[in-house]
């Protein structure tokens, strides 16, 4: 699979452009906001922890926990009173791993717990809500905009961190499903960032420290990738894969995850892996059935006098 380089001058295209980030006190959330800034863009940002300084005094800010629907309502409301529209969103805050299943930890009764939700919590349904909220805004943008999720390595590999896992596989999907429902459907792009060893909070400095210097990447490096898919007008449906500076589209192209799926199927180069055309049609049956009920529904309240004619 090809590698390319993302040169500064790939970034140009954020400038004057407003982003909402979410987990954007550390790690790749913060390396993305300073390289947004340093190419002229603009970030409302939100996190747990507050923002480091600089950033805490020229960046506009909210405290939130993105598991409660609530507060990401109103992180998106403060981003539009800031700044009057939203041209971009980062779905970026997550954590570390909380359970593999295989605890045998039970109650007072001895009765065995269920598992701790909180990284699918915080790592899915908080993306959910990121995204739903994302497309609703940019909506709102006549010119639309892109939606970024931070999916991982561990989306398309066997990594033995199960929530995570599961979680980051999850992110992946949404990207795939909601591929075709937006560009250019509507005039908004989704891609993922996929980054490989990365130092950041998540990361264990044990971990890093045993990987090598020479086997993982700054947060910088993932914040580029992140900057190119807002900036880049054609990119949408991307999963860009980042190690120690070199990237990939895993997605798209002759040696994608598609193309490759394709070839193991042995499906035609002609056809879809799933024909769109039929789930289409089933989308305007159902419509139609909608439509039909609520004409039925109303011809039988006029019936019994309940509405008038």
């Amino acid at each position: 699979m090809t590698s390319f380089e993302i040169p500064d001058s790939a970034l140009e295209g954020i400038k004057d452009q407003i982003a909402i980030i979410t987990g954007a006190s550390s790690g790749i959330g913060l390396a993305t906001l300073r390289r947004i800034v340093k190419h002229g863009g603009k970030v409302f940002a939100s996190d747990l922890n507050p923002l480091p300084e600089p950033e805490a005094s020229s960046i506009p800010f909210l405290k939130v926990n993105v598991t409660s629907w609530t507060e990401q309502v109103e992180l998106f409301k403060a981003a539009e009173r800031e700044y009057g529209k939203v041209d971009h969103v980062f779905a970026n805050a997550g954590i570390a791993p909380t359970v593999s299943l295989l605890e045998d930890d039970v109650d007072e009764n001895g009765d065995l717990l269920p598992p701790k939700l909180n990284t699918l919590d915080v790592n899915l349904t908080g993306c959910l809500y990121t995204v739903k909220l994302g497309i609703h805004y940019l909506k709102k943008n006549p010119k639309g905009g892109s939606i970024v999720m931070t999916a991982s390595a561990s989306s398309f590999s066997r990594f033995p961190a199960t929530d995570y896992t599961t979680a980051k596989h999850a992110v992946l999907g949404l990207l795939r499903a909601l591929y075709s429902h937006l560009c250019p459907k509507l005039p908004i792009r989704i891609n993922a960032i996929a980054p490989s060893w990365t130092a950041t909070g998540i990361v264990p400095k044990e971990v890093l420290s045993a990987l090598g210097e020479d086997k993982y990447q700054t947060p910088d490096v993932v914040g580029r990738s992140v900057t190119l898919l807002m900036a880049d007008k054609e990119r949408h449906g991307e999963l860009v894969y980042s190690e120690c500076g070199k990237f990939r589209d895993l997605e798209n192209g002759n040696h994608g995850f598609h193309a490759v799926t394709k070839k193991m199927l042995e499906v035609d180069d002609g056809e879809e892996l799933v024909e769109l055309t039929v789930l289409e049609k089933l989308q305007d049956k159902k419509k139609e059935l909608e439509k039909n009920n609520v004409s039925a529904a109303k011809d039988l309240k006029k019936a019994v006098g309940l509405v008038d004619e």
